[in-house]
């Protein structure tokens, strides 16, 4: 009765809809495999379509084949890029510059060499798990050509349609590359064909006006213009004129642009003299390269943005440069947009600089989209609405009841924040559908664990210990519990179990789920049996199982890690605790980051964020979060960038090094790598001779990531590729962060006599008379501070009597001695702020900071 009900009701809904069908706005790019750009760094989900370029001919066969990628190559694209973006629909593109015109002619015209062609991409397609085809012949330019043409698109699409009526599959993609105009000198494509069998046409609307065929500057993709010269908006509206209708039309969006010589460096206006290409042989740049090129000419040089024909120029001396920024992109998605297109289609993907062209582009489409959804939501009628909330309540009525009777109790406003999106209850963070965590009972934990036996005790940190368990299944899991005298709690719980259970990669930790039964707080993940990497960098013996070669993995499956997470996960997200204890290894010793209890989102727009709670774990920490609270993702790189230190080197950062060992280690790396001496700070054990990453060049990127300021530090995209591609320029380092060369801007927080008796002042206010013991403990460290003779974090656990060495036995027990002091001394107001810096890093303060009289 329940289930005749149920139905009745959907019907219902159902008819009270208005019929409406939204046409899919594309969102597609090419990936061209002769470039450098990692598969696995291509930001998917900005795309609905991907296209793999290229595939040609085989002029002897007439069959696919490839010349610039291997097998593995192609076989791999559609499942990594899948990875990010699971809804994405990969094609394979045949052609371009890649195919010889004469096989391409000759293919056409022969029916059996037709059929060889059309069968080998079905199958190609298929074996490689491609959703689509496409055509890239540029050009045909007769008659003939272009009436086999239409034959072939005839006889394809028969064949698609064929192929998926016999299999489960859904059919194939097919989209065909056109040129800007529907006419080729006196030829003509055959638009009744093309309209009639493909998807969708890419319409070529870039590469109007180059050097090489030009004695006059020119606009190689101008939206618009006045003067008559060719133009998108011309040529799309050719197309529409000879019948072809706005929705199977997708606009070409260049991410490069063309260098020109002037004739003149003071005439460098549009269509004046030039004496040819400059910068390359043809004149064609990459988005990437120009962006890169223009700071280099020093401060003040800017591009300048032409609203009358949708470019951006860039001139200097007899450099004259067009291409598109983001003012010109997200223009032309705006005009596809109002025009009735169907998208728009990048070429190419690795010219694009920090994916800010295809993040132009998406924001652009997005926003148009959104209203019509919000407009399809106004269409509903008042009693469907009803119902629908009616029936939302009743699902997530019988959720809640289905889950407490399983997996025992748990509130119902917790529960809810994972049905309905954190956002639905008030949450900051934004919904990203997460995954079903479950839900575990404490009896199942209690008995996984033997009762949180000591003997399944892995160990302990800031959140409390952490226990080894195998489910009823037989499957392992690793439980973290919330300690009773932990200073992280039900916030810290919330954060981790929504950041983690939303975050899907191979490189992060995989949280099962959790258990707040009996009040408690834990979580369960998957087990590493690995255990975490600082378990095997500082022992002198267990570092010999991880040669150079295994840690050439770890350290890219890191870097992997966090481009997921400031790259293409939905919300850049800024972890803000990595380090090696938090890098935890599998069975196949293949690195994973966990502990996300103080990571935090910033949206995509946001370049940074501040907090007024200073967290972090010292060492790892970069100076403009110590000194202002301010955080960004060159935090994570300011991180990585010691651990990057830590894994080629084997030393902690929590000693000292160099012959008078008054060096930090940054410090103790940057001077060696300076006097090129970079061999001596690497860990002896490791032999890079047969491997493309050396470790000199690992050095110098770590370096680049600890620089004093995060505008001078790279990107995680920036260093992945400095790691991946030895090709990539590397610059040239400046002074680490926390050196004893200290930057005038914090040269005003020395600390001298007058602001010791502040800080004695805010201590004693702080402790008041609670704990007198330590307030002369800490009386006598302010004292030694003033004088100069020894680092504040030196004398703070001498006090409380846990040895500082580089082989100390209890690392977790020291840092929860350190923090408490820690916590309070970064609390402290500007003047103190030298204190705070020096606190984290564990180093002498520098020699000016004396006693006054």
């Amino acid at each position: 009765m329940k289930t005749k009900s149920f139905a009745l009701l959907i019907f219902l809904i159902t008819l009270n809809l208005p019929l409406y069908k939204a046409q899919a706005w594309i969102k597609t790019a090419y990936y061209d495999s002769v470039t450098n750009l990692p598969v696995t760094s291509v930001d998917s989900a900005l795309f609905t379509h991907l296209y793999y370029g290229f595939a040609y001919i085989n002029s002897s066969n007439y069959q696919l084949s490839f010349r610039f990628s291997n097998e593995s190559t192609v076989s791999t694209f559609t499942n990594i890029i899948k990875r990010k973006n699971p809804s994405i629909i990969t094609l394979l593109s045949i052609g371009l510059a890649y195919g010889n015109y004469s096989t391409f002619s000759f293919m056409a015209s022969q029916p059996s060499y037709r059929e060889s062609f059309i069968r080998s991409s079905i199958k190609t397609a298929r074996r490689y798990g491609f959703g689509g085809l496409d055509l890239s012949w540029t050009w045909p330019n007769t008659d003939f050509d272009m009436k086999n043409i239409g034959v072939l698109l005839d006889e394809w699409r028969a064949a698609i349609n064929s192929e998926s009526g016999n299999t489960s599959e859904p059919r194939l993609v097919l989209t065909m590359a056109v040129h800007r105009m529907p006419i080729i000198g006196a030829t003509s494509f055959p638009v009744e064909s093309i309209l009639r069998n493909i998807d969708w046409a890419n319409i070529i609307a870039f590469d109007y006006q180059v050097p090489l065929k030009e004695n006059v500057t020119g606009n190689h993709a101008a939206l618009y213009d006045p003067s008559g010269h060719v133009s998108t908006d011309s040529s799309i509206k050719e197309w529409l004129r000879r019948g072809f209708p706005a929705s199977k039309l997708v606009l070409g969006v260049a991410y490069h642009g063309y260098a020109w010589t002037l004739m003149n460096p003071n005439d460098n206006s549009i269509g004046v003299p030039a004496s040819g290409p400059a910068l390359s042989k043809d004149g064609s740049i990459g988005y990437k390269f120009i962006k890169t090129l223009i700071p280099s000419y020093g401060y003040g040089a800017t591009s300048v943005y032409n609203a009358t024909y949708v470019v951006n120029y860039f001139t200097i001396g007899t450099l004259w440069i067009n291409f598109d920024d983001v003012e010109a992109v997200g223009t032309k998605v705006s005009y596809a947009k109002t025009k009735g297109l169907l998208g728009y289609n990048a070429f190419q993907l690795s010219n694009d600089h920090n994916w800010q062209l295809s993040r132009a582009a998406f924001e652009v489409g997005n926003k148009d989209n959104g209203k019509k959804k919000q407009l399809h939501i106004i269409i509903i009628s008042l009693p469907s609405g009803m119902v629908i909330f009616l029936l939302l309540l009743g699902s997530v009525s019988y959720y809640v009841r289905s889950r407490i009777k399983s997996k025992g109790k748990i509130e119902l406003g917790k529960l809810l924040s994972f049905i309905l999106g954190p956002k639905a209850v008030g949450n900051e963070y934004p919904d990203q559908n997460a995954p079903n965590l479950q839900v575990f009972k404490f009896s199942e934990i209690k008995a996984a664990t033997s009762n949180f036996s000591h003997e399944n005790r892995l160990g302990e940190g800031g959140y409390g210990p952490v226990y080894k368990g195998t489910l009823e299944t037989g499957q392992e899991i690793a439980v973290k519990r919330l300690s009773k005298t932990s200073h992280q709690g039900l916030k810290e719980f919330k954060n981790e179990v929504k950041l983690t259970a939303k975050l899907q990669h191979v490189n992060l930790v995989r949280l099962l789920g959790f258990c707040t039964e009996k009040g408690e707080k834990m979580l369960i993940y998957e087990y590493m049996p690995n255990k975490s990497l600082d378990f095997y960098l500082f022992d002198p013996n267990r570092r010999l199982k991880l040669n150079w070669e295994q840690r050439v993995h770890i350290i890219e499956g890191i870097a992997q890690g966090l481009l997921y997470l400031q790259e293409y996960s939905n919300f850049t997200i800024i972890h803000r605790d990595i380090k090696a204890s938090n890098i935890l290894l599998d069975n196949r010793m293949k690195p994973k980051i966990s502990d996300f209890g103080m990571a935090r989102i910033v949206r995509k727009e946001s370049n940074e964020a501040n907090t007024g709670q200073i967290v972090g774990t010292y060492g790892y920490v970069p100076p403009e979060y110590v000194r202002r609270g301010v955080y960004s993702i060159k935090y994570d790189v300011y991180s990585f960038g010691v651990l990057l230190l830590q894994i080629i080197s084997g030393k902690k950062n929590t000693c000292f090094y160099g012959s008078s060992e008054n060096l930090n280690l940054l410090e103790y790396a940057y001077d060696l790598w300076k006097m090129e001496n970079g061999m001596e700070f690497m860990d002896e054990t490791l032999d890079d001779s047969f491997s493309p990453c050396k470790l000199l060049r690992c050095l110098q990127v770590a370096l680049l990531c600890v620089q004093e300021s995060p505008t001078d530090r790279p990107s995680i995209l920036e260093v992945y590729s400095m790691l991946k591609n030895e090709n990539v320029a590397i610059a040239y380092p400046k002074t680490p962060a926390f050196s004893v060369k200290i930057e005038p801007d914090i040269a005003s927080g020395l600390m001298n006599a007058e602001t010791a008796k502040q800080v004695w002042d805010d201590l004693r206010d702080q402790f008041s008379q609670k704990n007198a013991a330590a307030i002369f403990q800490i009386q006598k460290a302010i004292a030694t501070i003033t004088q100069g003779t020894m680092s504040v974090a030196a004398y703070y656990i001498k006090i409380n009597r846990t040895p500082v060495t580089c082989n100390r036995t209890n690392d977790h027990q020291t840092e929860r001695e350190e923090d408490k002091l820690m916590q309070f001394l970064m609390g402290l107001n500007d003047p103190y702020k030298i204190v705070r810096s020096n606190i984290l890093l564990m180093k002498p303060l520098p020699t000016f900071v004396k006693h006054t009289p």
